[in-house]
Order: structure tokens, then sequence, then C-alpha cells
């Protein structure tokens, strides 16, 4: 397994109106997004909704995905929650021929780290792919379980979506001194929600690779971000935390299961219908969904004017969202 690079391009998972999956849309959005040049494609993950979708469905998922991407870049599948389903899509996915799985953390449960370990052989055991072990949630590891899981043959990296980076230069040091003169490549990845705006302290840690979730929607501002990170134009940086990451992550904080459904509404607000996400998450409201249409589009992303999909409503407030997106809030 070569290891990866670039930006990490996680899709939605489009429904019909009637809730079904919608084939026909993923394929399109998978194609939107390869010819961005992402460095990976990450499916029926957090953003594609993987704890929603049906055993069926995720295949279908899977399948898409590789034979869409056809080799072009590395493809991997989320699976996770309880064990006994973990370890069925971890089959499926290697089946359809996925270069790998991100390990999501079990099902409602918290555990100690002896058995965050357990779980994560577990699934290492029902397949032969590499794994990424995903760390926040219910998924929670200190430095010694890290560098055990570390150890396990087929687990290549640890994403983090904590965001405590004093936790994580220890795990990560941790598990650089264990792997020492093993020959074993190990990786680390920014797994926080919209890690754009956290990508600076991380790769400052030396954490470099994230995972886009505005790649899906707003590719050419996720890239500019990324070249501007990676080359050190710190204005640009700047710039792009302060006009559009900031009011994005003030919107997406209003309420929770939003880092979802807001890209999904992105998604359809730059011209593909992607439907609404499943419950337990809800769909943002015409207000929210008006206050990223204006981020978007002072940011040089015009929204199209697609209307097919009514937002539900949401009983969060929105008062005092009127400015987000606006020259204020800039």
């Amino acid at each position: 397994m070569r290891q990866l690079n670039g930006l990490l391009f996680f899709p939605v998972t489009p429904f019909t109106p009637a809730g079904d999956l919608n084939l026909t849309a993923l394929a399109q959005h998978l194609q939107d997004g390869l010819s961005s040049g992402p460095g990976a494609v990450f499916v029926a993950c957090g953003t594609g909704e993987f704890h929603a979708l049906s055993v069926e469905e995720y295949a279908q998922v899977v399948e898409t995905a590789v034979r869409l991407t056809a080799g072009q870049v590395p493809v991997f599948a989320g699976a996770g929650g309880p064990i006994a389903t973990a370890q069925g899509q971890a089959r499926v996915a290697e089946q359809h021929g996925v270069d790998g799985l991100l390990l999501m953390p079990p099902y409602l449960v918290e555990a100690p780290h002896t058995g965050l370990v357990r779980y994560t052989k577990a699934v290492a055991s029902a397949t032969e792919l590499p794994l990424i072990v995903y760390h926040r949630g219910a998924a929670r590891f200190d430095p010694q379980s890290a560098a055990e899981i570390a150890q396990i043959p087929s687990v290549i990296g640890l994403k983090d979506g904590l965001g405590d980076l004093d936790l994580l230069t220890r795990i990560m040091s941790t598990i650089r001194s264990t792997l020492a003169g093993s020959g074993k490549s190990f990786q680390f990845f920014n797994g926080m929600p919209t890690a754009e705006l956290t990508a600076p302290a991380y790769r400052g840690i030396g954490v470099d690779l994230y995972s886009s979730a505005v790649f899906c929607f707003a590719p050419e501002i996720a890239l500019d971000f990324h070249r501007a990170l990676v080359g050190g134009d710190h204005s640009t940086v700047e710039r792009l935390i302060d006009d559009f990451f900031v009011p994005l992550v003030t919107l997406r904080s209003q309420v929770p299961g939003y880092a979802v459904s807001l890209v999904k509404a992105g998604v359809r607000l730059r011209g593909l219908d992607v439907g609404g996400v499943r419950p337990p998450l809800i769909d943002p409201t015409s207000e929210h969904v008006s206050a990223l249409r204006r981020i978007l589009e002072m940011n040089g992303a015009p929204a199209s004017q697609l209307t097919e999909f009514e937002p539900q409503s949401s009983p969060s407030s929105v008062a005092g969202l009127a400015s987000i997106g606006s020259e204020e809030a800039r």
C-alpha cells in the first residue's frame, strides 16, 4: 500500500426524494470530485453516512466508487459500529476491491483502551485490507494502546478527530518509538470536522494529511487552501480561514450533525441534487442554507438555484445568523 498524499475526498452518499440510494447522483459526485484531483477517495465514511446504510446499500456504494475511480487514486471504505457489522463491512469492501478501510468507532459503548485494542484486532482479523483507525468519539486511545494497534501488521495509520494536540503529540512520539527499526510506514491524519481550520496547527506537529469535506462542494476553495498551506503562502491561508472557514464553522456549529448535512446542502447548492440526510441527522433550515449560499458566493463559488429539495425545519434557533457570511462576519 503506497502512502497517501494530497487532499482526501470524502464523498456524500446521495439519496432520492423518497429516501432511496441514488447511484446516478453518486456516480456524478464521484466523477466531479475525481476531476479535481484528490489524493484518495474515502467512501461510505462519516460524511457518507455509513451508519445509515443497509448492507446492500453499502455494497453498492463501495462497488460504484471502486468502478468509477478505476485505480486513479486509492479507495478506502468506512467500517465500524457493532463488531459483527464492522467485520461484515470489511469483508464486503474487500470483495469489491477497495484499497483499505477507515475503522470508525464502535457503536455507542464506551470501552477501556484494552477493549479498543481488541476491537481493532477483531476487525483486522476479518480482512487483509490495510486499516486506518479513527481516534474520536467512543474510540479514544492513549499513547500505549495507540502504539499497540500500530503494531498490528495491517494498521497503517491513525486519524485524529479529537483535536487534543497534546495527547496526539504524545501518541505520535510513542508510536514512532515503538515502530523504530521495524521498517513499517505509518501515517497520521487530521480528521477534525472542517479540518482546514485546524490544519496549520496540525501541520505544526507534523500531521500534513487531512480530510476535506469542503472538497465535496467547493473543490476550488479546498485546493486553493491546500496549495497555500503546503506552499507556505500564509496570507492566503489566513484570508481563507477568516473569510470562508471561520464563517462556515460558525454555521456548522449551530446544530449537531451539520458537519454532514451542511456538506450535502453545499453539494446541492453547487448544482447536484444529492438529497437530504437520513435520521438521526436533520437537514439545514432554509435560513441556514441561505447563509451557506452567501458564504460560498462571497468566496467566488457561485451557487446554483437548485430548488428540488426542501430542507426540513430545525428546532435550533437561527437568531444571529444573518451576519454569517456577510461583510460583518468577514
